[in-house]
């Protein structure tokens, strides 16, 4: 809502409650110099100049300190500028003079208030808003918004204690933000590539700015095709910034109004943009895109029906032909009955920050986090809290890889004009899992040929499935793996032993790349795998947990291969007695088989046998090899 609009609505209040008795005030006695004065205040309000209105009113009220009018238009005015400290001067100073009289202004008091954080002093101004007796409907429903606003803020600050945490945007500097606005900021993984939009007297247009060292390099419009069409939104960059994904309204070429397109990076520029197809695109509105790490999960905002609310946020997975999948609505934990906008999936590729207006915050739209807790499921989004949102609108945010710094658009008073893009410290509390990265190719082991295969990232705590990947046709794979828990990697193709292997990362630091170069076994007769993270307790044969994790892949390939059987194989060390050992290992082996028994595999599918330490695989002599030495095996002996 513009200024003018907003000035003219607390005009209409003071006039429908004019017959309030005044306390102290009477206008009829005011100075007539500075009624006139007053009479040219109104006037550059109602034409934009603030400034200039700011000056005259402040002359009115030296020419008539009584003029309650004009301290609270001069309140007004400053609210408008987010001076919220000068707005609140004047509101008190009015109030001061004569409480009856502006009782009507204590709602805009109170929301300069809260501009400031003042959340239990703005709650105690609209509670004295919401007393005046014979409200409209219209009033009322303005108070109880705001006061419903105020009292989140309150329990907010109860539940999430400051810590020390201080909130100080940067301005990106002129290398990035020009008088004109810039907003929507994306950055490549690498953190080495900011795009973001700017308005222009034409439109909107790309651009991009190069970051050699934390450091923002000029910023040039992108090249290409991509900026001919002026109707653009949000775009995504890819990680290795070879492509973008944007919104643009091209009618010529698209479902509906806005639609997802994207352009690659070419010598010659940003490549013609190709829309995104049926699956993602509709005959209603797409907008907003983040592309996942892994560049599988395409998140963006439709208003498409069959949602929630207003408009959703949805996902889409490539599936094995290239090809983006059916897209699906994220669901009603993330999605709510109003405007759900402007998805961002972190480089961790689990959290996900986005802007609603149907979740309790502190007015209008705010952004919030939410992390995946399974493979479709997300965590109860949590509002980022004030003074990252604020009574005002917050709109989209990005983060850098390792989770430190949030870049976002605001207009705040000390810009170079119109939304800037600034960047500042994220809380502890609301950082994304700090992520270290596992890359690599997989093969065929007797061809050496890449084979596309799926690639999935298992939670060791809950045994449930965090990310899966589809491997290119080259074999090729990329997946995140986020600090803070232990994982299993695991890789399966129909037809090859399926390959694992453990991350311990609760306590790892995120300072580095993995780099798996993985060969597939296909499925052969009488060729020992050895399971990498089945595990028992101490000198016992109890399966511990994260044992199912792995043995759960091993009741896969004997679900899609119906023929096969197989043969477990138990070993220990050398230390203790001989018919200890293998009393354990036949134990051990055993286990194994009555797991996969009860989850429905048939008896006869299954045979065991412990073997002691009678065939070793590395030298006894040492704990080193005497943990080689002591792991449970599988056999297939039938296909």
């Amino acid at each position: 809502m513009g200024y003018q609009k907003k000035y003219l609505f607390i005009v209409a209040f003071l006039f429908i409650n004019y017959s309030l008795i005044a306390q102290n005030y009477q206008p009829s006695n005011i100075n007539n110099k500075a009624v006139k004065l007053y009479a040219s205040a109104i006037n550059l309000i109602n034409d934009g100049d603030f400034n200039e209105a700011i000056n005259t009113l402040i002359k009115t009220i030296k020419t008539d300190e009584n003029y309650v009018d004009a301290y609270l238009s001069l309140a007004g005015v400053y609210g408008e500028k987010k001076e919220y400290n000068n707005a609140i001067k004047y509101y008190e100073q009015a109030i001061g003079k004569d409480s009856l009289y502006t009782k009507m202004y204590q709602l805009p008091y109170s929301i300069n208030l809260a501009g400031l954080g003042k959340f239990e002093d703005a709650l105690k101004a609209v509670s004295v808003f919401l007393s005046i007796a014979d409200l409209n409907a219209r009033s009322i429903g303005a108070g109880n918004y705001r006061k419903k606003n105020y009292e989140f803020a309150i329990d907010y600050q109860k539940k999430h204690p400051n810590q020390n945490y201080v909130f100080h945007p940067i301005n990106l500097g002129d290398s990035v933000n020009t008088f004109r606005s810039e907003y929507y900021p994306t950055l490549s993984i690498s953190d080495s590539l900011l795009v973001f939009t700017r308005m222009t007297n034409h439109g909107e247009e790309f651009v991009k700015s190069n970051v050699v060292n934390g450091v923002f390099r000029q910023a040039e419009v992108v090249e290409g095709s991509i900026n001919q069409q002026a109707l653009k939104g949000a775009a995504t960059v890819s990680n290795d910034g070879e492509y973008l994904i944007f919104a643009g309204d091209f009618q010529e070429r698209g479902y509906g109004s806005y639609d997802l397109y994207i352009s690659y990076q070419t010598p010659d520029g940003w490549s013609e943009p190709e829309n995104l197809g049926p699956n993602i695109n509709s005959a209603y509105w797409e907008s907003a895109p983040s592309i996942s790490p892994d560049s599988r999960t395409l998140y963006f905002s439709s208003d498409r029906t069959g949602g929630f609310g207003g408009r959703d946020l949805y996902m889409s997975t490539k599936m094995t032909n290239g090809k983006w999948g059916p897209a699906v609505n994220l669901g009603a934990t993330i999605n709510t009955k109003g405007n759900d906008l402007y998805p961002y999936i972190h480089a961790d590729n689990q959290t996900l920050y986005y802007t609603s207006d149907g979740l309790p915050g502190y007015g209008n739209t705010d952004l919030y986090i939410s992390r995946k807790i399974g493979l479709d499921e997300w965590s109860q989004p949590e509002n980022l809290g004030f003074p990252i949102n604020t009574i005002e609108d917050e709109c989209s945010i990005c983060i850098n890889s390792n989770g430190s710094t949030a870049y976002y658009a605001s207009d705040r008073a000390e810009g170079k004009g119109g939304l800037d893009i600034y960047q500042f410290e994220l809380r502890d509390d609301i950082k994304p899992y700090k992520t270290l990265y596992v890359k690599g190719t997989v093969t065929d082991k007797k061809t050496t040929k890449g084979i596309p295969c799926s690639v999935e990232l298992i939670d060791n705590i809950t045994n449930k499935v965090l990310m899966k990947i589809t491997a290119d046709e080259l074999g090729k794979y990329w997946i995140p793996l986020p600090t803070g828990k232990d994982y299993t990697f695991v890789v399966n193709r129909k037809g090859y032993f399926y390959y694992s292997d453990v991350y311990e990362l609760s306590k790892e630091k995120p300072d580095s790349i993995y780099e798996k170069n993985i060969a597939l076994e296909p499925i052969e007769l009488n060729t020992p795998k050895t399971f990498n993270n089945v595990q028992f307790e101490k000198n016992a044969f109890t399966l511990l947990p994260i044992s199912k994790v792995e043995l759960d892949k091993l009741y896969q390939i004997l679900t899609e291969n119906i023929t096969i059987k197989l043969e477990l194989l138990g070993h220990t060390d050398n230390i203790g007695q001989p018919e200890d050992n293998l009393k354990l290992s036949t134990n051990r082996a055993k286990a194994v088989v009555d797991y996969l028994l009860s989850k429905g595999i048939s008896s006869t599918r299954l045979s065991y046998k412990g073997l002691g330490a009678t065939k070793p695989i590395a030298d006894n002599s040492t704990e080193e090899g005497r943990i080689k030495n002591r792991r449970t095996e599988f056999v297939v002996i039938l296909l």
